[in-house]
Formats: structure tokens, sequence, C-alpha cells
């Protein structure tokens, strides 16, 4: 199904045909949070898709892309956009997040899942590196992007993980927030380069930690800095509240 095809369903269309491979959707049975970035303490339920075009070092969910050390066939499986909008609706929680892996690998599904899900009531925020530009299609009201470019730091060649083109798509579109994970203060400096560079806002800074203790060190290394930039500071509440639980 091409984008076209997608802009051409409505509402209510029967989408049995059309899927999406998915890593795992949660929410619903065990309620939880979004953890991170603008929404972070908001309830909110997950469909993480699987797949990734970055291979970063310190990626908390490599299950969705490094076969190396995990098994495709176990860790993702194939869902209808029915099903997952079907999913979705069954719970009165409002806000969806689709993160991954990268989600926009599989824009031209996601459409009409988005109209879906947009007609259901519910608003849509999109978790994505920021090396792929989101399709006309998705910039709809009630949808938000949260972009979060990876800095060589987090374990990846910038050069495939800093699109120049793409960061400026998205400040272009008005429905991002750039969401950068810092380990250091010299993390802050590139991040004011490329938000200079890029005119990227509004700017969020996320520690780096998948514990407690490295969260609430890295915190408070970095908050006078993120401060004086006047710049957003979130937690990683996920990882505060449930361990870094998977499914939480």
């Amino acid at each position: 199904m091409t984008i076209a095809e997608s802009s051409a369903l409505g509402p209510g269309t029967s989408l049995v045909a059309f899927s999406l491979i998915v890593a795992e959707c949660f929410g619903v049975e065990v309620p939880t949070f979004q953890g991170e970035g603008p929404s972070c303490g908001h309830p909110a339920l997950f469909i993480r898709l699987s797949r990734c075009n970055l291979t970063c070092t310190r990626c908390d969910t490599k299950y969705t892309w490094d076969w190396t050390r995990f098994d495709p066939r176990k860790e993702s499986t194939k869902r209808t956009v029915a099903d997952l909008a079907g999913w979705a609706a069954s719970s009165p929680v409002e806000l969806v997040v689709i993160t991954g892996g990268e989600p926009l690998l599989q824009q031209e599904r996601l459409v009409p899942l988005v109209r879906e899900l947009l007609a259901a009531g519910k608003r849509v925020e999109f978790e994505t590196n920021g090396t792929i530009a989101p399709a006309p299609e998705l910039l709809l009201n009630g949808v938000r992007f949260n972009v979060s470019p990876k800095l060589a730091s987090f374990g990846i060649n910038e050069a495939k993980s800093i699109v120049p083109a793409v960061l400026e798509a998205f400040a272009a579109s008005g429905r991002a927030a750039f969401k950068f994970v810092a380990s250091s203060v010299a993390d802050l400096e590139r991040i004011a380069e490329l938000a200079d560079t890029h005119q990227l806002a509004p700017v969020w800074v996320m520690p780096e930690g998948t514990t407690t203790e490295a969260i609430t060190e890295t915190t408070r290394l970095l908050a006078d800095a993120v401060a004086a930039r006047h710049w957003h500071f979130t937690t990683r509440l996920h990882v505060l509240a449930f361990a870094d639980t998977r499914g939480r």
C-alpha cells in the first residue's frame, strides 16, 4: 500500500489486510505512563514497532533490531491496523505512543492506523530518531513527534544518526519537540550546536541511564547547565517507577 492509497482510506475503512511489524503493545492490561518528554507522566498506551535503521550501542530496545542477540521470530509479530486500532480503542486512555525501533520505517502503514486512532478520540505521539522525514499525511491535528537525534556518545556514527534535512523538516512542521539523551556536559555543547544550526525547538534534555542511580547522578551533573540554557529537562519516569521493566 502506498502513501497515496493510505491517505485515501477514511475512518471506518476495513483495514484487516494491512499490517505492521510489532515488537509489543502495552498499557491496556497493565496501565502505565509516558515516561519521557513533553507528556512525561501522562497515562499512555504504547505500540512499539520492530526494526530500526540505526545500531546504537546504548540502545535499550535492542530486541527490536539486534538479530545477533535476539530472534526476530520471537521478538516480533505482524498485527493488522484494525487489530491495533481496536486494542487502543478498548482503553479510555487518550494518549497513544508509537515507538520502536524506528516507527517511521513503516509509516505508509501508519497513515491508516493514525487516522483510525484520531477518529477514536486518541492523540498520538511518535518517538523517532529523526532520520526519516514524516509523510505529509501524518502531519495532522492530534499528532506530535518526539524527535530524538542520537549523539556520538550514544554509540553511533553521527554521519548516520544526524540528518540535517530531516531535522529541519521536523522543525518546520511545527509538530515536533527535540529530545536529546545526554550523559555529559560536553553533550550539551553538541546539542546547542545542532539546535542553533538547524533551528531546533523546543529542546528537551534527558539524562542517559537505565537505573535510578545512573539517572539521578546524570540529572545532578546536567541540571545547572540545562537550566542556564533555558531548555526543558525530562527524567525517565518508567525507569524510576518500574525499574526499567519491559512492557511498563
